[in-house]
């Protein structure tokens, strides 16, 4: 391996799904327990943008969140493997990060938590998830590869940092890009600006009236996504909501992508990415071409809501 390719190799870390999915598995379910802190206690933004974690230099990090007159966050970090509360008022606390079950993680957190004077009841059934088992009852899903967990978050730090560039180029209203915990995917979405028809919801363990509010208006939204299912590895995906007529046919780069007829939408493997020459510029191709799918055959106001980027 040359030294180039073996310094992209790092960047982009192998992520074979089989080899990880029970840590995975636990891993959504610690995400969830800690998005829904943050979720109670925010006020509500539009398209549940007040729930998500973000991308930081050593994991993922709820940033502040209100109680009261003080403020605190929740950090995974996924270099020292340990789970950080932090407190306006200067207190603080810890959690390893190691196997143990969801339902030890969530009672270790929430001790904490109360020993900072932070007092907050969250809804204790997992959304988006098949079977869902509450969390302070779940000794099922107890994995904790710490390999693993720093491999998928060095892959979220490549796909947090694309996608912020590709985010650049649109001036029309745009998410934030951010870490999703009900799937659990790393999104950005981009906006025509008109109303949309009622989203027909169905969505496991998700109240319809969240997707609803969620999708009411038109979208263009890309992702990345550790895989599951129908799809046992880990890829970025985009699709359109509404999807206008010729979405699926439409010509995408690179030749590794492919319209998924099962979920609605375009995927391409995060190897065929990993694997490339340039991964940076093989996913904007990505982004940028279901994008131009989805606005020119839904007759978006492209003129309005783009901008060209110095140095792009």
């Amino acid at each position: 391996m040359t030294r180039s390719a073996a310094s992209r190799s790092e960047a982009w870390p192998s992520l074979p799904l089989e080899a990880w999915s029970e840590t995975c598995a636990t891993l959504h379910l610690w995400t969830q327990i800690v998005g829904k802190i943050r979720l109670v206690q925010s006020p509500w933004i539009n398209h549940s943008w007040h729930v998500t974690l973000y991308i930081t230099a050593r994991g993922l990090s709820t940033s502040p969140i209100p109680y009261g007159d003080r403020t605190f966050q929740i950090d995974f970090d996924f270099i020292e493997h340990k789970l950080a509360i932090q407190s306006s008022d200067g207190g603080g606390a810890t959690l390893r990060l190691e196997p143990q079950s969801v339902a030890a993680f969530y009672q270790g957190l929430m001790e904490r938590m109360s020993r900072l004077g932070l007092q907050v009841d969250i809804h204790k059934l997992p959304n988006e998830v098949a079977d869902p088992i509450r969390f302070d009852q779940d000794q099922t899903h107890r994995a904790y590869d710490r390999e693993y967990a720093n491999r998928f978050w060095r892959a979220l730090v490549q796909a947090d940092r694309v996608f912020k560039a590709f985010r650049a180029r649109f001036i029309g209203k745009c998410s934030p890009v951010h870490f999703f915990w009900g799937a659990p995917d790393l999104a950005v979405t981009r906006f025509s600006g008109r109303r949309a028809p009622e989203h027909p919801g169905g969505i496991p363990h998700l109240p319809d009236w969240v997707t609803r509010e969620a999708y009411s208006h038109e979208v263009s939204s890309c992702g990345f996504w550790p895989g599951g299912g129908s799809v046992p590895y880990a890829a970025f995906y985009a699709y359109a909501y509404p999807e206008p007529a010729g979405f699926s046919e439409a010509t995408i780069r690179p030749a590794a992508a492919f319209y998924s007829d099962e979920l609605g939408e375009f995927l391409l493997p995060y190897d065929a990415v990993r694997e490339s020459d340039s991964p940076d510029a093989t996913l904007l191709d990505f982004l940028q071409t279901t994008y131009e799918a989805a606005a020119n055959l839904g007759q978006w106001d492209r003129s309005a809501l783009e901008r060209s980027v110095p140095g792009s």
